[in-house]
């Protein structure tokens, strides 16, 4: 019998993030909210709280926010875009290859 390797399914997905610099500890948190759906369900929507140390000048929070992101979603730094939010605390984020 003959083994073939399966790759892992890998992902590519946006995500909310709430940045908040100048933060005394670097950190990534998932925080899930209810919202109502149809028919009586609930569903969660998942967004991202991440602390960062960086003050928010010359791109440098949303580049530490960029690497504390790749290393949580167990990718590379080049795997992470900020699709929106340069210059806002809400941003959207776009991950390639993601392992879930």
């Amino acid at each position: 019998m003959r083994w073939r390797l399966i790759e892992k399914e890998k992902y590519k997905m946006k995500i909310a993030v709430k940045a908040k610099t100048k933060a005394k500890l670097e950190k990534v948190e998932r925080v899930e909210q209810p919202s109502l759906g149809f028919d009586k369900d609930i569903i969660k929507t998942i967004s991202y709280k991440v602390s960062v140390k960086e003050a928010p000048e010359k791109g440098r929070a949303n580049e530490a926010i960029a690497r504390l992101l790749a290393n949580y979603f167990h990718t590379s730094l080049s795997g992470v875009r900020l699709i929106s939010g340069q210059t806002s605390k809400q941003k959207i984020f776009e991950i390639d290859e993601a392992v879930v």
